[in-house]
């Protein structure tokens, strides 16, 4: 031990390997030696002196605890994995062990258990800032941002509500309510609210489903509600649902409109788990958008000329679409408001579409894309929109659809667009078959 204080490892290691082979005091002297070679990076021999120790004691958590930790550096992770768990079952109160476990868990995809660890940890250690920290990041990095701000705007939900208290006045408070998608479980619990009896809630984010179980059940739901961790696509008729459900209600749109698997989903629940004559809220839903013109987002979506050297090839890997706050963003009209692409919730099959679109222009100026938003039709005479002049409360973005090139536009002339969507994404380019006067950045 002297020898290692004074830092003459390879000889205190020698010293340590004579005491084992001794037999002295192996309980104390093989941790020692493991750690010792663990700092030298002898991984292999360091794993081989806590299996030592476990062949002595076989929970012996402190050796399953550091190979664990060994077993993970040399990559071999699901070893790791399991050997952190048995030293977890062995000291239930370690809290380190089981914050350690929780970040495996973690990693390898396993969030419900990795909280489970955490929480457990929490119950030992509840001041602990480190485990709150860890357990904030990985429930933050599983829900995004956008979930709070969509709650919070009251002109989204009253227009939501509105729909679902006419479709239950419609169809009776036995109607079953299918809730696809169904976050932090609101849209059921205003259907619960409207009076239905029987609603049925999925949301494929496990984290999510498990906080909308413990909303629900905060709000007195708890007997109406039930809420599948899973995305509808594995719901069945007669395991989840008793019967196809009378009204379905989903909230799966995407800023622009179609990126959550908006149709496949829609068209997997006509299929399967709808009745034929069932209500859908929404019923259907547009993109409208206009032309634009921004010094300010030209500067995210187009480079040319940059410290005396020609960077335009890098274009070619600018984003299709860019995110914008249309309230809080600098960009000007080039036309009028423009329906691009209309989809019905209520049609069983949806093609992929492209058509030409002509856009008036009504204003000189250089084309950086096309700024699109939504308009969301929920019932007859309900709808919702977040057009860019007066919508800032939500969770919704606007999205500016950038084309390849800047465009030099003139008022009175019409700028031809190829418009429609793949089933996924929209598509909202310039229409290749017209001759389009593509300027530089300075123009």
């Amino acid at each position: 031990m002297k020898l290692q204080a004074d830092g003459d490892l390879a000889a205190a290691e020698a010293r340590y390997r004579l005491v084992v082979d001794l037999g002295y005091r192996l309980t104390e002297v093989l941790p020692i030696l493991a750690g010792l070679l663990a700092r030298r990076d002898a991984l292999d021999e360091a794993v081989e002196q806590w299996d030592a120790l476990l062949a002595i004691d076989a929970d012996h958590p402190v050796a399953l605890h550091e190979k664990s930790l060994l077993l993970d550096r040399l990559g071999r992770s699901d070893e790791a994995v399991a050997c952190l768990e048995r030293s977890c079952r062995a000291a239930p109160d370690d809290a380190i062990a089981a914050n350690n476990y929780a970040v495996m868990l973690a990693r390898e995809g396993r969030t419900m258990d990795a909280l489970t660890e955490w929480r457990r940890a929490l119950a030992v250690q509840p001041d602990n800032i480190q485990l709150r920290h860890q357990m904030r990041r990985l429930c933050t990095e599983q829900v995004p941002f956008w979930h709070i701000p969509m709650m919070n705007d009251t002109r989204r939900n009253d227009a939501f509500e509105a729909a679902i208290e006419v479709a239950i006045a419609s169809r009776g408070p036995n109607a079953r309510v299918l809730d696809i998608g169904t976050g932090s479980g609101l849209l059921s619990m205003m259907a619960a609210r409207a009076g239905a009896e029987s609603v049925v809630a999925c949301e494929a984010v496990p984290i999510i489903a498990d906080m909308a179980r413990q909303i629900v059940a905060a709000n007195g739901f708890a007997d109406k509600i039930d809420v599948f961790a899973k995305p509808s696509t594995y719901l069945e008729v007669g395991v989840e649902l008793e019967a196809p459900a009378d009204i379905l209600v989903s909230e799966i749109l995407s800023s622009d409109l179609l990126t959550e698997a908006v149709l496949d989903t829609f068209e997997d629940a006509h299929r399967r788990l709808l009745k034929d004559d069932a209500i859908v809220i929404p019923r259907a839903a547009s993109a409208i958008g206009c032309l634009v013109e921004s010094d300010v987002l030209k500067d995210y979506v187009f480079v040319d000329q940059v410290s005396g050297f020609d960077l335009s090839r890098f274009g070619d890997f600018a984003a299709m679409k860019l995110p914008i706050h249309g309230t809080m963003t600098d960009w000007r009209r080039l036309s009028a408001d423009i329906e691009l692409v209309r989809v019905d919730l209520t049609q069983k099959r949806h093609e992929s579409d492209l058509q030409v679109l002509s856009v008036p222009v009504v204003a000189d100026g250089v084309a950086t894309g096309i700024v699109q938003w939504m308009q969301i039709d929920l019932a007859e005479g309900i709808s919702f929109d977040n057009h860019p002049d007066g919508y800032s409360d939500g969770g919704w973005l606007q999205i500016l659809h950038n084309f390849p090139q800047p465009i030099q536009v003139r008022a009175g002339e019409v700028l031809d667009l190829a418009v429609g969507h793949d089933r996924i994404t929209l598509i909202v380019q310039p229409a290749p078959k017209v001759a389009l006067t593509a300027v530089s950045q300075a123009a």
